[in-house]
């Protein structure tokens, strides 16, 4: 129970939210904010309360004046199932908020106009975190379904690249529909500058997978996936092929013929421990 209740220490309000609140108390808006700003909360406690379940290590819940995000210390070495509940748990507290407000209002504890605008709130946010854009919960999830087929680096760029055109279209529409909503404008500069940035960091992502692979619990891995590889083949090369949810038994060949074993964490140790950062799988399959 600890556990769960520490996680309101981790809680962090933007200072530019609180001015928001202040703004929203001065012209007598403070209902409609509360009401978005609860919404949110429980959203991202969602994802909060379910990561606290599998023990993540959460560093910090924001809420921000466009949103909120939980800050994971995690880098994409846990079960895809583990992590797709995670995703999926923020999304998910829309339907029994929305369920308790119709139970609410039926009961007449809840006005019509409040009710409309809570329900409003509520497909708003859903509809919108569910778009397959880094990093909503949308583009996480697409991100988890292209690692069922694609190796990690690739699965990562891929989404990313996606991620580009789908704000490329978000954009063209909100052109054409509502092209002076400012609240709009400011999510999507968020979203552009979390994208580029998790563009330009997408190898630094890419070495802390590696890394946590290397040092951290091998229990998260229930399924084999060997690799076929040449001997002439650079370590790195083979160890970009590595992929989500999986141990990689790395199997040489030698002029298209077994000639080798080697267990994933040796070429993991050469590249991180012995820095042989432009050895051969062959170069290793010696010396071990």
């Amino acid at each position: 129970m600890n556990k769960f209740s520490s996680l309101f220490k981790k809680i962090h309000i933007h200072s530019l939210l609180w001015v928001m609140i202040a703004i929203a108390i001065a012209t007598a808006r403070f209902f409609e904010l509360f009401m978005l700003l609860f919404i949110i909360f429980i959203h991202e406690m969602g994802h909060a309360v379910t990561a606290t379940f599998f023990s993540w290590r959460i560093k910090r819940i924001s809420l921000l004046p466009f949103g909120g995000v939980v800050e994971m210390d995690e880098h994409g070495n846990r079960p895809l199932k583990e992590e797709a509940l995670v995703v999926l748990a923020g999304p998910l507290q829309h339907l029994w908020m929305m369920g308790g407000a119709i139970l609410l209002y039926e009961l007449s504890w809840l006005s019509f106009a409040s009710f409309i605008l809570f329900i409003k709130y509520n497909l708003m946010i859903l509809t919108f975190n569910l778009l397959p854009i880094w990093p909503l919960d949308g583009g996480k999830l697409l991100f988890l379904l292209l690692s069922l087929y694609k190796s990690f680096p690739k699965a990562h760029q891929t989404t990313l690249i996606l991620s580009g055109f789908f704000i490329f279209i978000f954009i063209l529409f909100v052109l054409i529909i509502s092209p002076t909503h400012l609240n709009i404008w400011i999510v999507l500069s968020f979203l552009l500058f979390s994208l580029t940035k998790e563009w330009k960091h997408r190898r630094y992502v890419f070495m802390r997978f590696l890394i946590e692979r290397y040092s951290g619990k091998k229990d998260h891995f229930r399924s084999l996936r060997p690799l076929k590889v040449r001997e002439e083949e650079l370590v790195i090369h083979v160890l970009e092929r590595f992929q989500r949810g999986y141990k990689h038994p790395i199997i040489i060949l030698k002029n298209d013929t077994e000639s080798g074993f080697l267990d994933e964490n040796e070429l993991l140790h050469a590249y991180f421990t012995e820095k042989l950062l432009t050895a051969k799988i062959g170069d290793l399959h010696y010396s071990f």
